[in-house]
């Protein structure tokens, strides 16, 4: 049996991202429970690098990720992975005023974000309908190419002697004598550290390695790509309901994606679109512009998955200091996940990081006492 140092569990840009970090320090395994990685959660991000996204309580980890992901390293990708796109967050006349306390909550963090009046939303949404009278313009949010991104990150853990076995699905974990002896659907393995990189089934993975959960939970949400008319200006910034309801961006083609925002309690599997969620994405649409709706051309859904506070676990768990959680990403996991790759190895590995303004202790399992 090939004994390891380290026994990553999950292959999307979580742990990915963490082997192409540790690979050339240690030797690492990285188990995935499909045919291929990134099958849930990664692959079917409509992700976007906004450093409002997430809250306060993680936008250090977006900053921090913006230089990499624009400027990737030489030998890592011989381009950027954002594309420029901004962001347009908006409220309706007569509710909260969310854009003031928008503003507010990032005050003095160095973001370039500033509110918007209703002749300003007018000329970035064509058709946009009375009644969205304000709003927060985030002109730096970008389009990720995540497939792009996660491909990367598996060819350096590759190339730094990274190995990766599809089809395992963890079904036993014990840890004896210094090791852990994994075993999967295809095969057993030792290693000295099991990181727990599996999204939706990070409790569940605790629980079969005799860890107590922390109680992340899988959220589903869903997205429709929508044929509209007249066709959606590519121009169009990703527009986002303050409210929590909505986003919306228009693909090259003059399609759209939509989503309803949901984050309907699921379980770990492979999630599927819900008819009522898409419909009242659609409905939610027609109050927000005048655009014809002429087509449901596809639809998905994911799962994100939250810890309690909503902030990700990065750190190795206090009960079972040779378990490392790499969890609690929600909907802000590929924006993020240079910097947290980052901050994770720096743990793993003993050693500093270049992270300015990024500290471990806010994501430490340790929270949760």
């Amino acid at each position: 049996m090939t004994a390891f140092d380290v026994i990553i569990v999950g292959a999307g840009i979580a742990g990915a991202s963490m082997a192409a970090e540790l690979g050339a320090h240690r030797k690492v395994l990285l188990l995935e429970a499909e045919s291929s990685p990134g099958y849930h959660s990664t692959g079917r991000s409509a992700a976007f690098w906004s450093e409002c996204y997430g809250g306060v309580g993680v936008q250090n980890l977006t900053k921090a990720s913006g230089d990499f992901l624009r400027n990737p390293p030489s030998g890592f990708a011989d381009r950027s992975f954002l594309l420029p796109r901004g962001a347009l967050h908006i409220r309706q006349h007569g509710t909260e005023d969310s854009a003031a306390k928008m503003l507010a909550d990032f005050e003095g963090r160095g973001l370039n974000i500033r509110g918007i009046d209703r002749g300003g939303i007018q000329e970035l949404v064509p058709g946009i309908r009375p009644g969205w009278t304000t709003g927060v313009w985030e002109p730096d949010c970008c389009d990720i190419d995540v497939a792009a991104l996660h491909s990367a990150y598996l060819r350096k853990a590759r190339r730094d002697g990274a190995e990766l076995i599809c089809n395992a699905r963890v079904t036993d974990a014990a840890y004896h004598a210094g090791n852990w002896t994994v075993t999967t659907a295809a095969g057993t393995f030792e290693g000295k550290l099991v990181i727990n990189a599996s999204g939706a089934w990070a409790d569940e993975l605790a629980k079969i390695s005799g860890v107590q959960p922390l109680g992340i939970a899988p959220m589903r949400r869903s997205i429709a790509q929508i044929a509209v008319a007249p066709h959606a200006d590519p121009a169009i910034p990703l527009v986002i309901g303050l409210d929590g309801s909505f986003y919306f961006k228009p693909n090259a083609d003059g399609t759209i994606w939509l989503s309803p925002h949901d984050e309907t309690p699921s379980i770990a599997g492979d999630a599927a679109p819900d008819e009522l969620d898409i419909a009242a994405a659609i409905h939610r649409l027609q109050h927000v512009v005048d655009w014809d709706i002429l087509q449901v051309q596809h639809k998905w859904a994911g799962l994100r998955s939250f810890a309690p506070d909503r902030l990700p676990v990065i750190g190795y768990d206090m009960r079972c200091p040779e378990f490392f959680w790499l969890a609690g990403q929600g909907g802000f996991g590929i924006q993020t996940a240079p910097a947290t790759a980052k901050l994770a190895a720096s743990l793993v590995l003993n050693n500093s990081h270049n992270l300015p303004g990024v500290i471990a202790d806010p994501f430490s399992p340790a929270r949760f006492g």
